[in-house]
């Protein structure tokens, strides 16, 4: 939940399977809930068609050994990889992301010139690369 803070104090809108949002409403963390693909719920929108719509740009999805909803979870993965949504899977990873973005709102990048390759190759010189310029590679 820590992580899910971190998103919403940056201005992310989070949104929530009903069991995720009841954890998250619970530590204050606020966020939308949506259904699982397969629900008939028709008061809430489906993850996967907002996944679809455009409306959610990164899904995070952390199954583990006590997921009882594995075909749902599935489905929206499968979503997030077909229309080119960032999709995070492991714990760990997620709190690293949170972490690097809130640190990077708060303190932008510090010593960094950030460039394309191509700009990066125009600068580069024969003495700059490991092997001779003639050696066949």
């Amino acid at each position: 939940t820590h992580s899910a803070w971190q998103l919403h104090e940056m201005g992310y809108k989070l949104f929530a399977t009903r069991k995720t949002a009841a954890v998250l409403e619970k530590n204050r963390v606020p966020c939308e809930v949506v259904a699982y693909p397969t629900d008939t719920d028709p008061s809430e929108p489906k993850a996967d068609d907002l996944i679809r719509q455009g409306e959610i740009n990164l899904v995070i999805n952390v199954p583990t050994h006590k997921s009882t909803k594995l075909q749902e979870n599935y489905i929206m993965r499968r979503t997030a990889v077909d229309f080119g949504v960032p999709l995070l899977t492991n714990m760990q990873l997620v709190e690293m992301f949170a972490d690097s973005l809130y640190k990077h709102k708060q303190e932008g990048l510090v010593g960094l010139d950030p460039k394309t390759l191509f700009e990066h190759y125009t600068q580069e010189q024969d003495k700059d690369a490991w092997t001779s310029p003639s050696e066949f590679h």
